[in-house]
C-alpha cells in the first residue's frame, strides 16, 4: 500500500508525450534556446586544479551522489586529496563555505553535501569557482563537481553524464514540458563519457547516441553498501527522494515485504506532525522503519520527532557498483590527462 505525497517533478515527465507535453512546447523551445546558447558560448572560469564534472541530462535523480561517493574512494586510492563542490539544493547557505559534517544541518547546507561530506570535504557555493578555491586553500588537490555540467560556471576536464536506465529521459522533452535541461544533442556533445546506472533500456536510446558520437560508455548499479537484514520482513518505507520508485525495489531485492510506502517531494523536510505519523503508523503495523541515506541527512540533528524515528528506523545505504572494477580509476585518469593538456595550452 502507498500513500503518495507531491512530486517535485510533473508525472507526465517520465509518460509518452502527451498534450501537456505539446502544449507547453514552446515554452520548452524557448527554455531549451537559451540553455543550449549558455552551454555552446560559455566561457567558464578556470582553477588550477582537474575538475571532474558529474552530471546529468534531466532534473532529478540519475544516481549522481553515490557515483561523486565512488569517485571519492577511488581518488583516495590514487593518493589524491578530493574535494567536491556543491551548490547546496535545499539549503540556505549564501556565500562559500566547507560543510561541517559533524555539525552542520542539512537545512542549512543541503541534504546531499551533508552526505557526501561524511566521505570528503565538500564546499558548498553557488558560485563554484569560490568553492573550489576555498578546498583548494583546504589541501585538495581534485575537485568532483557534484553537477553543474548545464550551468557551466566552472571549467571542466571531464564530464561523466549519469543516465538512469529505468526513466532515461522521460518524455524527450525540455523543461518545463518534460525533464531534459537542455536539448539533447548539445548536451551529449558536451559529455565526455556517460554512465547508465541501473537496470533497464529505457537509456538504451542514449547510450546509442553517445556511442555513435564518440563517447565512452559505462555501465554501474546501486547496491547495498552494506548486509541488510530486511529479508522477510515487514517494512513502512518513506522517502523525500526524486525517485523513490528505484529505493522500494531496491528493498523488495534484499527481501523486505513492503507493507506501506510514503512519498514525499524530493529534498522534503520533515515537519514533527509527519514524524509523529510515521512512527504511530509504523508501531499500529508492527512494522519495520525503513528510510534512506539522503533523508536520513535532513533528520540528523532535527527535533525530538526526528530523533526518534532516526533512532527506530533502518537507514537502507547504497553504493555504486560499476560493472568494469577499473572504470572509476579510468574516468580520474582521463580528467588528469585532460587537466595536464590544459596546463600545457594555458596562456
Amino acid at each position: 500500500m502507498a500513500m503518495k505525497g507531491t512530486s517535485e517533478a510533473p508525472p507526465f515527465w517520465w509518460e509518452k508525450p502527451d498534450w501537456r507535453a505539446w502544449t507547453l512546447s514552446p515554452f520548452s523551445a524557448a527554455y531549451g534556446f537559451v540553455a543550449r546558447w549558455r552551454m555552446e558560448r560559455a566561457r567558464p572560469p578556470a582553477i588550477a586544479l582537474p575538475v571532474l564534472c558529474v552530471g546529468n541530462l534531466t532534473v532529478g535523480g540519475g544516481g549522481k551522489t553515490p557515483t561523486c561517493v565512488a569517485i571519492i574512494h577511488a581518488a583516495r586510492k590514487l593518493k589524491l586529496k578530493p574535494g567536491v563542490v556543491s551548490r547546496g539544493y535545499g539549503g540556505m547557505v549564501s556565500g562559500a563555505r566547507i560543510v561541517d559534517p559533524v555539525h552542520d544541518l542539512a537545512a542549512h547546507v543541503g541534504d546531499e553535501p551533508l552526505l557526501i561530506a561524511q566521505h570528503a570535504p565538500v564546499a558548498v557555493s553557488a558560485n563554484r569557482l569560490e568553492g573550489a578555491r576555498l578546498l583548494q586553500e583546504k589541501g585538495v588537490d581534485f575537485i568532483i563537481l557534484d553537477d553543474g555540467f548545464q550551468s557551466m560556471r566552472l571549467q571542466t576536464d571531464f564530464n561523466l553524464v549519469v543516465v538512469d536506465a529505468r526513466r532515461g529521459i522521460g518524455n524527450g522533452h525540455v523543461i518545463p514540458g518534460g525533464p531534459l535541461r537542455a536539448p539533447l544533442l548539445p548536451q551529449i556533445g558536451l559529455a565526455s563519457a556517460v554512465l547508465r546506472m541501473g537496470n533497464g533500456d529505457a537509456a538504451d536510446n542514449i547510450v546509442r547516441m553517445a556511442a555513435r558520437a564518440g563517447k565512452p560508455i559505462y555501465v554501474a548499479k546501486t547496491v547495498p553498501a552494506k548486509k541488510a537484514d530486511l529479508k522477510g520482513k515487514r517494512v513502512f518505507a518513506f522517502a523525500g527522494i526524486a525517485d523513490p520508485d528505484k529505493f522500494y525495489d531496491s528493498l523488495t531485492a534484499a527481501g523486505a515485504h513492503i507493507s506501506l510506502s510514503r512519498n514525499w517531494p524530493d529534498h522534503h523536510f520533515f515537519e514533527d506532525d509527519e514524524l509523529n505519523e510515521i512512527l504511530r503508523t509504523a508501531e499500529a503495523g508492527e512494522l519495520t522503519l525503513v528510510t534512506t541515506e539522503k533523508d536520513a541527512m535532513r533528520l540528523l540533528r532535527g527535533s525530538e520527532a526526528a530523533r526518534r524515528v532516526l533512532e527506530a528506523a533502518l537507514v537502507f545505504k547504497v553504493e555504486v557498483q560499476f560493472d568494469q572494477p577499473d572504470a572509476a580509476n579510468y574516468i580520474i585518469e582521463q580528467t588528469l590527462e585532460s587537466f595536464r593538456r590544459r596546463m600545457i595550452a594555458a596562456p
